[in-house]
């Protein structure tokens, strides 16, 4: 378990940062900024949590939270060895699998898809789609870093199936709500 004392260390004034082991890197390192734009994700899914309250879906959010703090954990790591061990922490396929049943099990009661869906519908659809676009900058992010840097192949196929499991949730949201907003094409000529 964590157990933080102190919060600030001044270790990062130079504009550095450590990695879990022990090296530093600049803040604006990319593999610095795909671990930012998780921790950005994360906080846009705290917020979706808070809009729904007392559903099956904030249950799924809030273990996805967990998962992102691994996620990020894993970014923070360097190496080519992806396998998790005692001391390191790594997404694992089981992760991604998990992401795959939910989007599954969620589109089963869907209508088919037969226009773009415009980022609304219900309060809690909109802050799930907003997770979903910050989530979609955060694996942009993961693969800029994967570009430059070996990262967990693991890890980036989970941020990328979780933007897809938020817009399927976002979808289910709001089709107990009235349906998906679709996207008139040309509407305001």
């Amino acid at each position: 378990m964590v157990k933080l004392n102190r919060i600030y260390t001044r270790t990062g004034d130079d504009g550095t940062t450590g990695l879990v082991d022990g090296s530093r890197v600049a803040k604006h390192d990319a593999r610095m900024a795909a671990i930012g734009a998780v921790d950005e994700a994360n906080s846009a899914i705290g917020l979706a949590v808070c809009g729904l309250t007392g559903s099956p879906h904030a249950t799924a959010l809030t273990r996805i939270q967990n998962d992102l703090f691994d996620l990020g954990a894993d970014l923070a790591t360097p190496g080519e060895d992806f396998a998790p061990g005692e001391m390191t922490l790594r997404i694992v396929q089981s992760q991604v699998d998990w992401l795959e049943q939910q989007i599954d099990a969620l589109n089963e009661g869907l209508e088919p898809l037969r226009s773009f869906i415009l980022p609304g519908g219900s309060e809690a659809a909109a802050r799930i789609h907003i997770a979903r676009a910050v989530t979609r900058h955060a694996e942009r992010a993961a693969t800029k870093a994967a570009a430059e840097q070996p990262l967990n192949p693991a890890a980036l196929a989970y941020v990328n199936r979780l933007s897809d499991y938020l817009f399927v949730l976002a979808r289910a949201v709001n089709a107990a709500a009235g349906g998906d907003v679709l996207w008139v094409p040309g509407a305001n000529r």
